[in-house]
């Protein structure tokens, strides 16, 4: 009787240690405050699925994130561009490698307006000009006879630098541009202002317009086959080949329940035919 007490109770510690074991495992992800709230809606269903799994979402942008990676102080970093040939020279020479990348979604870069502004399509030109701080009147597009607002990401920001490289061809940001530390923010200042002019993520749909480049959408089909003229792909970062629970959680974005979430969230899946 006292050795059957006993191996219950043995049995009841390891359960218990283990249950702590698993209630402790963490995956700390660091980066892109445009793929944020994609990011913890992903976590978020990832962890109803595996409850004994902690998942700790950070933006702060993609160079901070990349600067937590290089630290070892995130597990995942997201990304809304590619490393910088500096950043990659500091993961080599840290870990020896240059880790590797995961295409998680895909997303088209929106140009978010006032939904009561008239003007509501663009061309590349226009909207250089606009951020370049060479048009600074809505008349000159055909709107009301008032200054643009304009709104930008910090420098830490990925999706700042790729506007920098793609739409502005590496110009300079206007003087007079209002910087917004995420893209929530731009989105709140835009939704508020009927002069202004912001960018971001196409998953960030609320009390904003998101203009037409050319007279095209940035929507699923556009930015699926290229035709939108501001696409991107949104990426996970690590250092090495992933293993355990991080594994697990790579594994499962890229899985149909994943990138169903990643369609849900206003992105675009990486599978056409995703459920």
């Amino acid at each position: 009787m006292i050795f059957k007490k006993y191996l219950i109770l043995l049995f009841l510690l390891i359960n218990g240690c283990t249950a702590s074991l698993n209630n402790s495992t963490t995956i700390r992800i660091v980066g892109s405050d445009t793929m944020f709230e994609l990011t913890a809606k992903l976590a978020e269903a990832y962890m109803k699925e595996n409850p004994g799994v902690s998942l700790h979402v950070k933006g702060g942008g993609t160079a901070e994130g990349i600067k937590a990676l290089i630290k070892n102080k995130t597990d995942i970093c997201t990304a809304s561009r590619n490393l910088k040939p500096e950043e990659a020279k500091l993961l080599a020479d840290y870990y020896g490698s240059l880790g590797l990348v995961f295409l998680i979604a895909k997303d088209g870069l929106s140009i978010y307006v006032n939904p009561s502004n008239p003007v509501k399509d663009f061309n590349m030109q226009q909207l250089k000009d606009i951020y370049t701080g060479k048009i600074t009147n809505w008349k000159a597009f055909g709107g009301k006879d008032t200054s643009i607002t304009v709104v930008t990401r910090n420098p830490n920001s990925g999706t700042y630098l790729y506007f920098k490289e793609h739409v502005m061809e590496d110009e300079n940001y206007s003087s007079s541009a209002i910087v917004a530390a995420t893209t929530k923010e731009i989105v709140n200042f835009v939704s508020k202002n009927t002069n202004a002019i912001g960018y971001g993520g196409m998953g960030y749909k609320k009390n904003t317009f998101h203009a037409k480049i050319n007279g095209i959408e940035p929507n699923e089909e556009n930015v699926r086959n290229d035709t939108y003229p501001i696409t991107r792909y949104l990426h996970f970062f690590t250092t090495k080949s992933p293993g355990g629970v991080v594994k697990n959680f790579i594994d499962w974005v890229l899985s149909p329940a994943g990138q169903n979430v990643v369609r849900k969230s206003g992105y675009i899946p990486l599978w056409e035919n995703n459920l």
